[in-house]
This record gives C-alpha cells, structure tokens and sequence, in this order.
C-alpha cells in the first residue's frame, strides 16, 4: 500500500471518521498484518475495553432436510436420505436440558427448509422448549428460514414474527446472508431469500424490538470487494434500524467427506481454497473499521479454531460465543479438530490466556456476570499453561 494512502488511512480511524467502500477495498489490498490488526484494536478498546463477551448456549438443529442445495454446503439432505433427520419435539426439549445443570442462558437453533413440515411445527417446538427452560433465551431461525415460513404457511413475516415472539422467541440468527451481492450469490445459493428478503425481515423483527446479529460467509468465491460491499448494505441498514448487536465473519468450510455416507457435497471446493488464518484476521479487522455502527464483532470459534479465536481479540473481536454444543452445520464439513463443546470454565480460561477480562452476557448482550481481568504475564509464566492448538 501506498505510504501516503496508509497514513490517511490511520488517521481516519483515530479520528473516528466512518470509512468509505474505497477505504475498505484499500484496507483489504494492505498485507501488513501488524498495522491492520492494530487499527482494529484500537477500534475495538474505544468501543469495549479488554472486555471479551461470551455465553453459556447450546445449538439445536432440529433437521438437517432442506429443499435448497446451496452450493456450499455439507449439512443440508435430502428426504429419504441415509442420515437425514427431524427430530421429535420431545427430543429437542431432551436435547437442550442436557445442559441444564450448567446455567445454560440460549438456545441457538437453526434448521433445512423442510419441504413437508408444516408451520406449526415451529411455533409448538419453541413453546415446549421455553416451557422446559423458562429462564433461556430462544435464538431462532435465519431470515431465509422466515421467508420459507411464509410460503409454507400463507402468512405474512409480520404475523409470523408476532406468533414466533408469542411462544418465546427472543431473536432471529443471523444466518442465510452469506454474500449478498448477486455476482455472487447466484453461484452459492439455492433459495429465493436475497438482500431484499433478508433485510426486510430483519428489518420488521428491529420494528418489533428484537436485537439480532448479523453474518457473512466469506473464503469462498468471492473477493474483498464482495466483503466490503456485503458490511456497507449492513452497515446502511444499522444505520436505519439500530437492530444489529454483532457482526459475525464466518469461515467458510471443505467437504472433508462426510464420514456417514462418503458424499462430498460441496460442489464449489474444486475451485476454492478455505480462508487462511492471516486472512481471517485481516477479515476480522477490516469489519471491525468499517462497521462502525454496530457494538460486537463475534469470533465464532467452531469455524476458525481455538487459536485464531484468541489471536482475533488483537484484531477487532471482542466476543467469542459460547459453549455451542455439536454444531453440525459446521462439523458434517470439517476435520480439523475443533472441539463440540466449550464450557463456561475452558471459555473463561481461553480468554484470560490472551490477556483480556472475560464477560459473560446473554442473548441481547447484556451482561449476565463480569469476571477479574486477566493475570499478568509474569503470573501466567510462573506456571506451565493449557496449550489452545
């Protein structure tokens, strides 16, 4: 990059000037690593301090059928299918009290787009659920699931987000956006939800009081114009709607061949390479300057593993999600190791490791507990240490 371009750059940020498209494109053309990181953690102190939020919650996926077959993606089968699967609404409450025991505070469930389950079948499995665990937030459904409940039913998002918050639901996932540019998206997705239908369901539950986070699929096809573009649509929305609480920048995964049936259904890895870990982090840095409206910027660690997930707190994250518990969207695609489940006490333990306080929160982001900053360096030396690999 260009030395004059860069010191502008760095002033605009200290500064707190909002960043352009160019800016952006620009941020993304630099490889110096050290310099983005650092501006995005600067970003990251103003707004949050050493604070590193996380939660106690566990993902459901009630059934991995699904009448789309994106592009991308491991998880979805077909009806008939060797191991596809619905689960029974008294194995889903079973499932989620498993966690019970550990002051579990959200449910994060995400499903196919079922060709035959009727609507109904939504609203019931959340009202059990909140009545077997009263006291935890239910985060349910992408704006691409919504979109299918309104063709599967008849009515209109509205009446399906009253009746959705009406048995319990706190807040939308923040999936089904991968990329949103159409250059794009026609060649990853396999669903009639784009950003016109996304941002409208998203923007009605914002209408309703709803806090929702937002995402994006990067490492794939796409490029850093594509990533800037997809913030900047965000970006302008937040800018209506105040709804957004967390950006979370998702991994894209390989089909490693899924060990069930030896498919490999990810039909665009031949021509893809899976995003390096330099390149997650300038992801992660170049979000945090450019989404300037939204608070949290969310490391989910399941799709980049344990030890990007504590070297991306230096580069604009300041939330690393919680104990998730067999999330098989991701783990039906990869093999590298990262584990299902992280308690509260291997999340607290990870955090301190990279030196920062760790904060416990629920699913709108307000604080459930704070815990000590972390030992010094010469404390942490005195001893042997866990190695996060």
């Amino acid at each position: 990059m260009d030395a004059g371009l860069k010191r502008e750059l760095e002033a605009k940020v200290y500064a707190g000037e909002r960043l352009t498209r160019e800016d952006g494109i620009a941020l993304y053309s630099s490889d110096d690593l050290t310099w983005l990181g650092r501006l995005a953690h600067h970003a990251r102190t103003e707004r949050n301090g050493d604070r590193v939020m996380f939660n106690v919650n566990r993902h459901l996926n009630l059934t991995n059928v699904c009448s789309a077959s994106c592009a991308y993606c491991s998880f979805q089968r077909k009806p008939g299918e060797k191991d596809a699967y619905t689960m029974r609404i008294d194995e889903a409450v079973r499932k989620a009290k498993e966690m019970e025991d550990e002051q579990l505070t959200e449910l994060h469930i995400v499903n196919g787009l079922h060709p035959t389950l009727p609507w109904r079948y939504y609203p019931k499995v959340l009202r059990e659920l909140k009545a077997a665990l009263p006291n935890v937030k239910l985060k349910a459904f992408t704006a691409t699931e919504v979109q299918w409940f309104e063709k599967i039913s008849g009515l209109t998002a509205d009446a399906i987000l009253d009746e959705l918050m009406e048995a319990g639901l706190e807040s939308l996932t923040g999936g089904g956006a991968e990329i949103f540019d159409w250059e794009i998206r026609q060649h990853i997705v396999d669903h009639a939800c784009h950003w016109e239908d996304w941002s409208r369901i998203h923007r009605l539950a914002h209408s309703k009081g709803m806090r929702t986070p937002s995402t994006m699929l990067y490492g794939h096809i796409e490029e850093p114009r594509h990533r800037v573009d997809h913030v900047l649509r965000l970006r302008e929305l937040q800018d209506e709607t105040g709804g957004f609480v967390v950006f979370i920048p998702l991994r894209y995964q390989h089909d490693f061949v899924d060990s069930a049936d030896g498919k490999v259904r990810n039909r665009i890895q031949a021509r893809t390479t899976m995003a390096s870990p330099a390149e997650s982090l300038k992801t992660f840095a170049v979000s945090r300057l450019l989404f300037d409206n939204v608070p949290h910027v969310k490391c989910f660690w399941v799709m980049h593993g344990l030890s990007v997930a504590q070297l991306s707190l230096n580069f604009g994250v300041d939330d690393l999600d919680g104990s998730v518990v067999e999330y098989k969207i991701t783990h039906d695609a990869d093999s590298y190791g990262t584990p299902n489940t992280m308690h509260r006490d291997d999340l607290l333990h990870l955090i301190w490791d990279a030196g920062f306080r760790p904060v416990e929160r629920n699913t709108r982001y307000e604080v459930v507990r704070e815990y000590d900053a972390a030992p010094s360096m010469a404390e942490r030396r005195s001893e042997p240490q866990q190695v996060w690999a």
